[in-house]
């Protein structure tokens, strides 16, 4: 049985066997969310070639023109989520982004495949706002990032299927296909969603303790409160606040955004590195990719989730200070995986800086979820991505592609110039041949002949590694605003505690 009722009254409880296969379910809806928002990062080459795009317009079909509904709509969305059935918005959003990932593989130009990725983005805004809420719903405050650390998973293991399914099919297929096979699946996970996934009362696991009563007293669901415009922007304005104007929250915020600003411009381009770079096909960069990422990003993941909740029994300082170590230690290892002449050694550094990267994410949407109301949950969530996602996702695919475009003109008509700091001084100064120009899609024309081959693949290669190297330094000023978190973080847990 996945609930019974509590004794004297009728609020359910739910056993643990019921709350894991929940849980393991979002996690399955999560996972679908990255692949069909990531994907496009590992097939993103071929498509490139296919329909003569920059690098500048595969970060805006990879970040903007995906993040801008998706961010925009996510706060809509989870107002609703914390009036209506949290399952029926979930299943109702995976159907739909499910269907326009599908319908990408059918895109003929680039203004088609952009209406489509905003398709996508509509979607998936209705994904993590009432998720979240869900999680917090079945999961008490002390075991809170543990269980979103186990939804947060699906980054990982998203991205993880996507490169890796994402490159066979791009290669034995076509990108199209690619598209389509990986879209339609999401449809079906929707049903199995709304069958089984059970609607809790709001702030089940909210758990006070009390002198009579000293292991548990659940409160009483909080009450539906009318519909009205003004009490929506005033809901918004209260959450507002505490995400902004209580210090420990502003710099988790601040350091989410800035980490995933730098993840979303790097992520975005590290499949085509190792196409432009080391010569490899897309089955295997997707497999290479895929496979270091699901496994030092999740292990990442998962132990931000578990050891943060640990740590922070003893001081809940913890939720900001390992976010902040991870981060200042894997900035440096990345860096150095870039800077290798041979694909091999490059992968196998790679192995190691995200199990200390991606600590960042649990503890932070831990510590957001606890220093809001019941009611105002999924809010919470949506306003945290519409901030991060807006700046992050929207910005860091076009701001290491802008980069690129520029730093690849700027080796093209110097390909003797050594030195990052050399390239990023002069990307501006005009050369005498337009990269653009000579080297349609990033390669050279047909009958261009061998020495224009040359020119335009090592142009790519070079600017490709030096616009990640600049993406990846984010990490570092994003571990600086989680140590700023920690000051006052103790007496901030304990005020939403007693509140």
């Amino acid at each position: 049985m996945g609930q019974a009722r509590a004794p004297g009254g009728d609020r359910p409880l739910y056993s643990k066997g019921y709350k894991a296969s929940v849980l393991a379910l979002l996690l399955a809806t999560y996972t679908f969310n990255f692949i069909d928002r990531t994907i496009i990062a590992t097939i993103g080459q071929a498509i490139k070639v296919d329909l003569h795009l920059t690098d500048t317009q595969l970060g805006l079909l990879g970040g903007l023109y995906f993040a801008l509904l998706y961010t925009i709509l996510g706060i809509p969305i989870a107002r609703l989520a914390e009036r209506w059935n949290r399952v029926s918005i979930i299943s109702l959003s995976l159907v739909i982004w499910s269907g326009f990932t599908a319908l990408c593989g059918t895109a003929a130009s680039f203004a088609q495949l952009a209406l489509y990725r905003f398709g996508v983005g509509v979607g998936e805004a209705g994904c993590s706002p009432p998720s979240h809420s869900l999680i917090s719903d079945y999961y008490e405050p002390k075991q809170r990032a543990s269980a979103l650390s186990i939804y947060s998973f699906g980054i990982p293991l998203g991205t993880m299927f996507g490169a890796v399914a994402g490159g066979w099919l791009a290669q034995e297929l076509s990108w199209r296909a690619a598209f389509i096979i990986v879209g339609l699946p999401g449809i079906l996970l929707a049903i199995l969603v709304k069958l089984i996934v059970k609607e809790p009362p709001r702030g089940h696991s909210d758990v006070v303790e009390t002198p009579l009563e000293p292991e548990a007293v659940i409160p009483a669901e909080p009450a539906k409160p009318a519909f009205s415009l003004k009490r929506e922007f005033s809901e918004l304005w209260v959450v507002t606040k505490v995400l902004f104007c209580k210090w420990p929250v502003l710099h988790m915020v601040l350091g989410v955004t800035i980490a995933s600003f730098g993840s979303y411009g790097s992520g975005a381009f590290v499949p085509p590195y190792f196409v432009r770079a080391f010569g490899l096909g897309l089955a295997q960069v997707g497999l290479i990719v895929g496979l270091i990422g699901g496994f030092s990003a999740g292990v990442g993941t998962l132990v931000g989730g578990f050891l943060s909740d640990w740590a922070g029994k003893r001081s809940a300082k913890w939720y900001a200070l390992t976010p902040a170590i991870g981060l200042i230690l894997c900035t440096p290892i990345y860096i150095i995986a870039y800077l290798q002449t041979e694909w091999q050694m490059t992968a196998l550094i790679l192995l190691i800086p995200g199990v200390f990267h991606y600590v960042y994410l649990a503890p932070t949407f831990g510590v957001v979820q606890n220093s809001v109301e019941p009611r105002r949950r999924a809010t919470a969530t949506a306003l945290l991505f519409f901030f991060l996602n807006l700046i992050a996702l929207g910005g860091g695919p076009v701001f290491t592609g802008w980069l690129i475009d520029h730093l690849a003109g700027f080796h093209f008509n110097h390909p003797d110039a050594s030195g990052i700091f050399t390239a990023l001084g002069g990307m501006f100064s005009p050369g005498p041949v337009d990269f653009a120009s000579a080297c349609p899609g990033g390669i050279a024309p047909k009958g261009g002949g061998v020495e224009a081959a040359k020119a335009c693949g090592a142009a790519m290669a070079r600017a490709t590694q030096q616009g990640i190297i600049v993406s990846l330094c984010f990490y570092a000023w994003a571990g600086v605003h989680y140590a700023l978190a920690a000051i006052g973080m103790v007496k901030h847990m304990k005020s939403r505690a007693a509140a």
